[in-house]
């Protein structure tokens, strides 16, 4: 393998250095393409760039005290084809870009600074003419490393692989302030054969989020074969997501050996009527979990963005079943402690004309915050306020519990409305 290093170059001297700094990094990285592949070395010190575009068997290292810092312009940005929340769009380019590549690395122990506060600013005031750039943005690759870096400060989504396969992501810390907008940690989307592992992540939205476009996507891709593990997960609105984009279907889901500190949800799969899809197949334990508002959310009546203010969206009455209905089936919990909630031990719904099918829930302990007030545990029309409550379940069937412990609930520990069936046994509900 070649390898090439890139010195060094002092913090903001003006706009022409950045472009020179842009230019020798693209230059360097199409070089070892050409070459047919090797390593750029990112050597200590402070480079200002615009976007780069990483290339097939090129593996792009930071050294230790390496820091590469994007600078928000957006004319450093040109426009790209990609997903935006689901659907087929023109974002600016990611900060770090690769399409169709396959062989591609991102390592080290230096650190990638997406510059997100001016982002962030302009999202706030819409003076923006395409969605922000994602930090790392990965469309349709294949063999696929990110490991050791820290990443900070992203313009949106961090890490988005998008219909790529075999992506190995270990060791890396996202780090973006709790108030940022919409800077999920790592979304694969319609992946296949994803390892998260080894990673501390605390971000201003979701922390991890599987995703499979959504009903605008021009192809319904699945995301499958997924294991994340040995993770810590701080602030975000919740702590590993499945959806709401999930048309694609998302399957063979396992979550293990991560600890979630004050996340809004732990487990969190989200929908809507319309957007079809399947989740099915998810296999979480070894959880701890602490002043997390509810460890465990499925909302399939999921009402933000435009469509989910339709009022078909939010109807508790039986609809006919077609493509657009989203379905869970095979959700399998097990050895999970949360303390210091807030809200309610659980909420989990189906839809009345497709309800959750197969959900268990082993060896779940919950306690709650001393000063817990009411909040609304899933963002759901008709879902109300709780501080302190149990699980809440409707419209499932095959709902089984066992070695469940809720102690300090307000009011019941277990409400059904009648309408799931519900089987439990071992255990202690206090």
């Amino acid at each position: 393998m070649s390898g090439t290093q890139v010195q060094s170059t002092p913090t903001r001297i003006g706009p022409s250095s950045v472009k020179r700094t842009t230019l020798a990094l693209q230059d360097a990285i199409d070089r070892a393409a050409d070459a047919g592949g090797g390593r750029v070395t990112i050597t200590s010190g402070v480079h200002e760039t615009g976007a780069l575009r990483l290339r097939s068997r090129v593996e792009l290292h930071l050294e230790a005290g390496a820091v590469l810092r994007f600078v928000a312009d957006p004319a450093l940005y040109p426009p790209v084809g990609a997903r935006w929340e689901g659907a087929a769009t023109t974002i600016h380019s990611p900060c770090i870009y690769a399409r169709d590549a396959s062989d591609i690395a991102i390592t080290g122990r230096g650190e990638i600074d997406g510059g997100g506060a001016w982002w962030w600013d302009a999202f706030r005031n819409g003076s923006l003419s395409f969605p922000r750039p994602t930090l790392i943005g990965l469309h349709g690759c294949s063999r696929v490393e990110i490991s050791g870096v820290t990443l900070r400060d992203s313009p949106a989504w961090t890490v988005h692989p998008l219909l790529c396969e075999d992506v190995r992501i270990s060791g890396i810390r996202i780090l973006n302030p709790a108030d940022s907008p919409n800077t999920d940690g790592i979304d694969p989307e319609s992946c296949r054969n994803v390892r998260i592992s080894d990673c501390h992540i605390d971000v201003g939205d979701d922390c991890i989020a599987i995703k499979a476009g959504s009903e605008k996507s021009l192809d319904r891709v699945p995301c499958e074969n997924i294991a994340i593990t040995n993770c810590t997960m701080v602030h975000g609105h919740g702590g590993v997501v499945i959806g709401s984009e999930m048309s694609g279907g998302v399957r063979g889901v396992v979550i293990s050996n991560c600890v979630f500190q004050g996340t809004d949800r732990g487990i969190r799969i989200k929908s809507r009527r319309g957007r079809g899809g399947t989740v099915a197949d998810v296999r979480v334990s070894n959880i701890v979990m602490d002043a997390v508002m509810c460890p465990l959310v499925i909302n399939p009546f999921y009402f933000c963005g435009p469509e989910g203010k339709a009022p078909i969206v939010s109807d508790r009455t039986p609809q006919p079943v077609d493509a657009g209905t989203p379905r869970f089936r095979g959700i399998h919990l097990a050895h999970i402690t949360a303390t210091n909630v807030t809200s309610c031990a659980a909420w989990v719904s189906g839809l009345p004309e497709a309800p959750i099918d197969d959900l268990t829930i082993d060896d779940f302990v919950v306690s709650f915050a001393p000063d817990a007030v009411p909040v609304v545990p899933a963002m759901a029309d008709g879902v109300p306020a709780m501080a302190s409550a149990g699980v809440h379940a409707q419209f499932a069937k095959g709902l089984r519990l066992t070695g469940l412990r809720i102690d300090g609930a307000v009011g019941p520990v277990l409400v059904t409305d009648g309408t799931a069936t519900l089987e439990t046994r071992g255990g202690a509900l206090v």
